[in-house]
């Protein structure tokens, strides 16, 4: 936010925007051709891509108009908490969102195994084995090996960890009024979860090349990439957010009083840390 905002006794209502209609025009696109991906229709990368791109491109100019409005002087004190809470739900509503894949993942590890394991077998094939993992009904599912969190997990938990501190400095040296200090400790987070993401990236392809773990490799493959995966994805968000935040920064943005820029970016950088921790337990280790 602008040092420019403390005049304004009003609630200021922007114009009609075409942007919100747009951006879930882009997200629907993108939503479809994901699915559609994994199913396996041909136009579905494409769509995917597109929508995807047409998101960027709808953001770009969206929080342009936000930004120009900031800096214009158009926004208060009541702006600024409005911010503030949409911000805390939006990440509360993340929160939700990772707790449904938690949920499925728990559910199918300690209730449904136990109780299947408990069943007379004549109900199941004669081979089952109540064990996580498991690799479903004989013959559906090819053989595979769970992944380890050693070694590329607990680098990627290091590299997180200390990306939780080095953003921590910088908003300190930001209400310290450093601004080159900021910056260079921002920039230090960025790349760390350009770091995280490129061994994330090589994990997915030891995954399927040398442990032969899919996607589709039963409840265990499904859930260890649609969490990862997620993850993943708003990490790409989140490093997304923060370089925005460093360009702002740089164009002289943000002053040590006026700066909730750069606090929700922070906020759900350390949602994003706090996620991966939990993943790193239950995904990896458990």
């Amino acid at each position: 936010m602008s040092a420019k905002t403390e005049a304004a006794p009003y609630y200021f209502v922007p114009p009609p925007s075409r942007w919100p209609v747009l951006a879930g025009a882009s997200l629907l696109a993108t939503m479809f051709g994901a699915a559609a991906w994994v199913n396996d229709v041909p136009f579905a990368p494409i769509l995917n891509l597109g929508g995807i791109l047409s998101l960027l491109i709808v953001l770009y100019f969206w929080f342009g108009d936000a930004i120009a409005e900031s800096e214009g002087g158009s926004y208060n004190r009541r702006i600024d908490s409005s911010f503030r809470w949409s911000m805390s739900w939006f990440i509360f509503s993340e929160v939700m969102f990772f707790s449904a894949f938690f949920g499925a993942l728990f559910y199918a590890r300690s209730i449904s195994m136990p109780w299947l394991a408990d069943l007379d077998h004549h109900y199941l094939w004669p081979d089952f084995a109540g064990h996580w993992p498991n690799l479903g009904p004989a013959g559906t599912i090819e053989p595979f090996t769970k992944m380890s969190p050693l070694p590329i997990p607990t680098i990627n938990t290091a590299l997180l960890l200390s990306s939780g501190v080095t953003i921590t400095i910088a908003h300190h040296a930001l209400r310290a009024g450093h601004r080159t200090m900021t910056m260079l400790w921002l920039l230090a987070t960025i790349v760390l979860g350009a770091m995280f993401l490129g061994f994330q990236i090589f994990e997915y392809h030891h995954a399927y090349t040398e442990l032969n773990l899919r996607l589709t490799s039963g409840i265990y493959g499904s859930t260890f990439f649609l969490l990862t995966g997620f993850h993943g994805f708003h990490v790409t968000l989140g490093a997304l957010m923060l370089t925005i935040i460093l360009i702002r920064l740089k164009r002289g943005h943000f002053t040590p009083e006026h700066h909730f820029g750069f606090e929700g970016a922070a906020w759900y950088w350390h949602f994003v840390d706090v996620v991966w921790l939990g993943l790193y337990v239950v995904v990896y280790w458990m």
